[in-house]
């Protein structure tokens, strides 16, 4: 159970029903993603942007921070749109199914006689079908609109591209190495992963989340499908662990120890990328 004084300090100081992990750069409270507005460096609550803006000159066109201020999940439509490019590039003509070859992942590519570990990136942001894009996006996009200004940016991308690995990780460990997967699922599941954790140590209701999880697991295991369940499991767990790190790092005391410990677990998982051919 987590302690009252932690889950105080994790909520907006301006909105007291908000989770955040976002501390303002100059006073350091904390502050949700409708009261954050991006500074050169980190970013900054409404009294003290206010402060600042009094004693400098704007240098910025006013439509900027309607942009990418306010919270705005600019690392979710870059991630959206990228899959989106992607896509097309798979669906033209001659060369598109030549591009889903080129960034597609197998077990086979972690054997060193066939080595491209970069594939266990890349493959993320393929997809199958227009079906199969629409749905991760939707997905996508719902989870990064909270996920996003709660973490802060570096936090919610590195959350993603680490689960995105760990799911392609489970791929690797868990089915043939003769079969091909594409889709952020794996990277889906880490959001879903990391969401009930934070939710469960915070003192939320994550009960919808566990039933969700549940069921999409569970869709992976319907025959005919064609769903590569594996790379949901390692994305869940992957995201789990990322989110207990983030967590049990909220403290002031304790952030030093983040970044060590999200390094330590992408040595891990690379690691095991390695092991099934040793």
């Amino acid at each position: 159970m987590s302690q009252p004084v932690d889950a105080r300090a994790s909520y907006c100081y301006r909105h007291p029903d908000r989770v955040s992990y976002v501390l303002c750069q100059r006073c350091g409270r904390t502050i949700c993603g409708e009261c954050q507005t991006q500074g050169a460096v980190g970013v900054f609550c409404p009294e003290c942007m206010a402060e600042q803006r009094a004693t400098a000159p704007k240098t910025k066109p006013a439509w900027i921070p309607r942009l990418t201020g306010q919270g705005a999940p600019v690392v979710t439509y870059a991630i959206i749109a990228l899959c989106a490019v992607v896509f097309i590039l798979q669906s033209l003509p001659v060369v598109g199914s030549e591009v889903t070859r080129a960034i597609q992942y197998a077990g086979v590519y972690s054997d060193p006689r066939a080595f491209e570990p970069w594939r266990l990136l890349t493959s993320v942001f393929a997809h199958a079908s227009i079906i199969h894009i629409l749905l991760n996006m939707y997905t996508l996009w719902i989870f990064g609109s909270v996920l996003e200004p709660m973490l802060g940016r570096l936090r919610f991308l590195g959350l993603f591209l680490i689960s995105g690995f760990a799911g392609s990780v489970g791929v690797l460990l868990l089915s043939s190495p003769l079969q091909p997967v594409v889709g952020a699922s794996g990277a889906i599941f880490g959001m879903f992963g990391a969401f009930f954790i934070i939710q469960r140590r915070l003192g939320g209701n994550a009960t919808q989340i566990l039933v969700l999880v549940a069921l999409n697991i569970g869709i992976g295991f319907l025959p005919g499908l064609n769903i590569a369940w594996q790379a949901h499991v390692g994305g869940l767990i992957g995201g789990i662990l990322v989110g207990l790190i983030y967590v049990e790092t909220r403290k002031p005391s304790r952030r030093r120890l983040q970044l060590p410990l999200v390094i330590v677990l992408c040595l891990l998982l690379i690691a095991l990328s390695l092991i099934r051919f040793l």
